[in-house]
Parts: structure tokens; sequence; C-alpha cells
């Protein structure tokens, strides 16, 4: 953990489909953050998606040799100071295990792949501390990537209400500006269909309402520039500006043909298809104007990442939002959170368990009876099914994969085939952790009683002994006859359970 009472480096790593971003930041005992470094390079990951949802070797090739120029200024960053994260593309690509695993060596550190809304939570976190603090009202807050956009409307540093779209500059542009045409067809397609994405969620994002309209990322910064260097505007955006832009593309008919002022040629590939989804936003929302904001999902990452040292991690209030929402036993939950905690500590230096596995496993304890607000019958693996879609703010998409796997392997059979979700490697601390939460289940199967007094543990490669305080066999023979079918079912597994 990091020590708050000097001042510390933090980096965050965005792994976009149009470009990748790194911010390093200092950030002192009193919590104030001061950014040192900034690096940027359009990697066009998004466009390096084959038609069966491959990374081309190029694409992968460009992006690896981005995150080693990355990974030489982190050289020596503690991986617990590097926040990395995926987003749309590693998370539609069907080999993305694969290259994270080339890009996770590439960049030095672990990266995660986050949900639609999780990256439009950091969006807004991000923005949110980049704006005036005195700014009262409602926020809505938008920012186009290059296969997605996440739409937020909140209040304060808390988002209200979240979503993310599949459509952004790459993947618009690639679907209706081919070979860089950019006539009136090409544009009334293009908007249409962003049109229909929005479609869903515009009744009720109209009548939540905001009163101010903020924009992120490169497309939107880069309509910016072009309103105000073409002198269409001094400052922010309105939909009478970007359709005074659009004209002056159709009128040029093609890409090799457009010269805007202040449209970099970095951008210009993907202008276009950026520019219609912002146009669709403002017609579907009825945005009359949006100003920019330099905060985005990097320096998210860094508030998240800085609330998590100070004792305020998001994970654990979407742990206890959802303990609520399925009306779990919390005094129960805690309980075996507890002795989770307590076999984990005891076991860890023998088993060589990361630091890391152990809030995994303490939030596994506190949701293993999530699904029994579905069905008594089978609840663990409708705790697991759960735990694996549904949007866990603050959780990565591999976050909420160990917590699915404990969770519907806490209980009755257990086979090597359930550690499926996870890589190959993870198996043996994904088991072990299996095997801690089996057994603090068991121990407080009462619900009501204390767990029986451990008096020793001892553990070895696939074996856990336990011996207790109470005599068991004369004083607890319904806890016997628990282990004594626990011993069974964990043999099928190659685990040797003594007591």
């Amino acid at each position: 953990m990091t020590d708050l009472q000097q001042p510390y480096k933090l980096a965050t790593i965005d792994l976009g489909s149009n470009s990748f971003h790194m911010i390093v930041v200092q950030i002192d005992a009193y919590g104030q953050v001061s950014i040192l470094d900034r690096l940027r390079e359009p990697v066009r990951l998004g466009g390096g998606l084959d038609a069966k949802g491959n990374l081309s070797q190029a694409a992968q090739q460009r992006a690896l040799d981005c995150l080693r120029r990355f990974g030489e200024r982190i050289r020596d960053f503690p991986s617990e100071n590097v926040a990395a994260v995926g987003t749309n593309t590693l998370r539609l690509t069907k080999n993305s295990r694969e290259f994270l695993h080339l890009a996770e060596a590439a960049l030095g550190h672990p990266i995660a792949v986050i949900s639609g809304r999780e990256e439009a939570r950091l969006i807004y976190l991000g923005v949110a501390h980049s704006l005036a603090k005195d700014q009262q009202g409602k926020r809505f807050v938008m920012d186009i990537g290059g296969g997605s956009t996440e739409l937020i409307i909140g209040q304060g540093f808390e988002p209200l209400h979240l979503e993310s779209l599949r459509m952004g500059c790459v993947s618009s542009t690639l679907a209706f500006f081919p070979d860089g045409k950019l006539t009136g067809a090409c544009w009334d397609k293009a908007i249409t269909a962003a049109l229909l994405e929005l479609r869903p969620i515009k009744a009720a994002y109209r009548a939540i309402g905001w009163e101010s309209a903020t924009g992120a990322s490169g497309t939107i910064r880069a309509v910016k520039k072009v309103i105000q260097q073409t002198g269409l505007a001094p400052y922010g955006i309105t939909l009478e500006h970007m359709y005074r832009v659009r004209d002056m593309m159709i009128e040029a008919g093609h890409i090799d043909k457009l010269k805007l002022a202040g449209l970099s040629d970095e951008r210009k590939p993907v202008f276009a298809g950026g520019l219609a989804v912002l146009i669709a936003v403002f017609e579907a929302l009825k945005i009359d104007r949006m100003l920019v904001s330099d905060g985005a999902l990097r320096e998210g990452l860094v508030y998240d990442r800085l609330e998590r040292y100070q004792h305020d991690d998001i994970r654990d209030k979407t742990v206890r939002v959802w303990q609520q929402r399925f009306q779990v036993d919390q005094a129960y939950a805690a309980a075996v959170h507890d002795t989770a905690q307590k076999l984990f500590n005891r076991c860890r230096d023998e088993w060589k368990l990361p630091e890391y596995l152990a809030n995994l496993l303490g939030w596994a304890a506190d949701l293993h009876e999530l699904g029994l607000a579905i069905s008594h019958s089978s609840y663990h693996k409708h705790g697991g099914y759960v735990l694996e879609n549904a949007d866990l703010p603050g959780f990565s998409t591999e976050d909420q994969r160990w917590l699915s796997v404990l969770v519907r392997t806490h209980r009755q059979k257990i086979s090597s085939k359930l550690f499926a979700l996870l890589d190959v490697e993870h198996y043996q601390n994904a088991l072990y952790l299996s095997v801690l939460l089996r057994l603090a289940v068991l121990l407080h199967r009462s619900h009501k009683e204390a767990a029986p007094s451990i008096e020793r543990i001892r553990v070895s490669k696939n074996r856990i002994e336990l011996r207790f305080v109470d005599d068991i066999k004369a004083q607890k023979p319904l806890l016997l006859a628990d282990l004594e079918r626990e011993q069974v079912l964990l043999k099928a597994v190659k685990v040797e359970l003594v007591f």
C-alpha cells in the first residue's frame, strides 16, 4: 500500500480504440494531483479488427511498439502505482487474451479490460474533477472513442446514469465513409445510424435533463478546434457550427481534398465518423451548447486509484449495493468473509498467494449467496452468472471472472472445467481460493454459530490440514459429516483435506 504521508507517482494508461494515452502524475500528502508527463500515440487499434473479430498482426505490432515506449517511462514504477485499462476494441476482440499477454509483457505491468459502463464511470470522474467545483446541478458528459461513445448524467463527482453505445470515430468512419469519401449520402447514412443507436436512451436522458453539457476525447476537442480556427465561434460547440463544418467537408468531397483549419493530419482519417456521432447526439438529446474538458478516462483512473488509497474504494461500495439489491444476509456474509481472510492469511506464504487475491476472496465471500434471490436450487450457479455478466462499478472484466468462478465453485461438486473463464496459469491460485471459500462457508454452515476455533493449519501443494480446538467427532457431528463430504468433493480436483 502506498504511503500517503509521502508524495508518490502514479501512471494511468488508456488503451483506446483510436489512440493510446498515458499520464504520469505526482500526488502529495494532501491528495493534490500534479501532472508530470503526458504521452499519446495514434495506434488505430479499432481499425485492426477483421471480420471474425480478431486483431490483425499489424495492429497488434503498432500497439506493442507503443506500449514498449510507454513501459520505458514507467519501468521503475511498482505495479500497484500503474493503472492500465483496455476499452471497446479489447472488449470485442476474440483473441484479446493472447494479445493481453503480449501487451502486459511489453508494458511491464498488468492491463485490465473494463466494461463500457465502467469506462463511462471513469470518464465522468475525470471530467468532474476538471470542472469548476462551484458548478451546481446535473452535468451531461460525453466521450467519443474509437469504437464506443459514453454518455453520462451526474451531479458533483457521482455519476447517476451511465450508457456506453457501440459507435465511435473509427467504427463510424470505416462503416460510412469508405475510401475517404465525404459525400452527402455518406453523411446521411452515418448520422442516421448513430440516431438509431441513440433511440433506446434519448427519451429517458431528455426527461432527466441537465444544467451543463461537457465533452471529452480527442474527437470533441478536434471539433472545437476546427470551429475556432475556421472563425465560426470563439468557444463552445453548437449544432449550427457542426452543420457548417459538415458542409465544408461535403464540398471537399474526399478526404484527400479536405483542408480544414485546426484539423491535424493525424485526426483527419477518423474525423468524419466522430463528427457524425457528435451531430447525432446533439440532435437526439437536444443539446444547445457543449464545452470541452481536458479530463477524461486516464484522469478518472487517477482519482479512482486515489480513492482506493484513501480507503474509499468504489468496489466496496458496489459490493454493499449488490448485497442490498439481492437481499444478502450481510451479518452472515461478514462472518464468512472474516473466516476466509483468516484462512488466506494462514495459507498465503506456503501457497505463494499474491496479496491482491485477498480482496477478491473477501468480495466473493460477501456475495457468495447472491444467487439465493433468484432460486434456492443451484444458487451458486445463478450467482456466478450474475457476477460474470453484470455491470459492477470499479471491477474489471477479469475481476468479475474471478468473482464468478469463486462463487460458482464455492459449493457442491467442483470440476477443473469450472475455472475455464480464467487463464490457465491462474488455475492453481483460483483453486486455492475456491478451497478457502468452501471451507469458510462450511465452517459457518449453521449461519448463526461462530466458526469452530482452528488450533493449527498446515498446507503444502494441494494439501490442507486443519486441527480444531474442540473434539469435533464428539462435539460437532454435523461439522464432521460436512468435512467428510468435502474431503470427497475436493479429491476430485486432487486436493487433499485432512482434519
